[in-house]
């Protein structure tokens, strides 16, 4: 077994998490873990060489030193474990990306008592420098935290299993409580860069007097979006230094283009073709063209609209796709 299968094994046995669990998830007291940080240690050795001083030299205001930094630490433990304590944990909302960008996870956090909850930290147990901010839990108040987690393949990204921690009050002890909420995201294929001009042929349909967003008269500008066309780009623009815009444009008539998988050039491999559909998808939409996509097994009639793309573009994510990616 691996190292990795090992840590999994552990944790899930010492801290009872075996996968995404229900909401909403309760942090009872069976599930916060606290240990003394570096400081922490650091303050014990301390205290422990002043009160051997402090013995061998029968020094009274060395004991009381002693205790009373002591018992301030001592008293910390409890402090940090009541940080945690009672907290609700439950999965947000979670919007599809394309490979390649990051995918945003929003957890609801919910604090029921009457005391603030101060010095929160939220991370991916595995990825600790995907941390978010610390934040801070008003009494009887929701918070929203946003997990940020690399989409590196196509298919159904699960949220991993987080951890959530605090160092209140005074950095001295680590308290922490593992979980895992049942949230996933969509990735879509990265659309190719450089694909070929859309599929234009027998399925074009003029219709005198409509006005959309076809190919063929310059309309306007509009706001870049990531997953627009780089052939789209007002390049002239953004040389002069000016913000990023895609051009529109105002076609003859509406028109509709079939998206077929049979289509494609035989030497393409499955990435490569789901790649090439999905930057047709996308322009063809940005277009205001009619489309519809040809997938083995799977047809969709042509239409338009974000209901339409997100059908397709989930279509082309999930083709051949058995399991969910792992997360980081």
């Amino acid at each position: 077994m691996t190292r990795a299968g090992i840590r999994s094994r552990l944790q899930r046995w010492l801290f009872r998490v075996g996968g995404p669990e229900p909401a909403p998830i309760r942090l009872g007291q069976r599930r916060i873990f606290v240990l003394p940080t570096g400081f922490g240690l650091a303050l014990g050795l301390t205290l422990l060489v002043m009160l051997l001083a402090s013995i061998n030299y029968a020094l009274s205001l060395g004991f009381g030193l002693t205790f009373l930094i002591g018992s301030v630490a001592w008293i910390s433990i409890h402090h940090a474990f009541r940080n945690l304590v009672d907290l609700a944990i439950s999965p947000g909302r979670s919007e599809a990306v394309f490979c390649g960008s990051p995918a945003h996870f929003s957890i609801l956090l919910h604090n029921a008592s009457l005391r603030p909850r101060l010095g929160l930290e939220l991370f991916p147990t595995r990825s600790p420098t995907l941390r978010a901010p610390p934040f801070s839990l008003l009494p009887e108040s929701t918070s929203t935290q946003e997990i940020i987690i690399p989409a590196t393949a196509r298919g159904w990204l699960r949220l991993p299993r987080l951890s959530l921690e605090t160092r209140h009050p005074l950095g001295l002890i680590r308290a922490w409580s593992l979980f895992q909420p049942d949230l996933r995201c969509l990735v879509y294929p990265a659309p190719e860069a450089d694909a070929p001009p859309l599929p234009f042929g027998d399925d074009t349909r003029p219709g005198p007097g409509a006005h959309g967003h076809g190919q063929d008269d310059f309309a306007g500008l509009r706001h870049h979006q990531p997953a627009d066309s780089p052939r789209h780009v007002a390049w002239k623009s953004v040389a002069r230094g000016g913000p990023w815009r895609t051009k529109q444009f105002a076609g003859a008539g509406s028109q509709s283009v079939w998206l077929d998988w049979q289509g494609l050039p035989t030497n393409l491999g499955l990435d490569a073709r789901l790649s090439r559909l999905a930057r047709w998808v996308v322009d063809a939409d940005a277009s205001g063209v009619d489309y519809g996509l040809r997938l083995p097994g799977t047809e969709f009639h042509p239409a338009r609209g974000a209901a339409h793309r997100h059908a397709c573009l989930s279509a082309l994510a999930l083709f051949g796709a058995s399991d969910e990616q792992p997360a980081p």
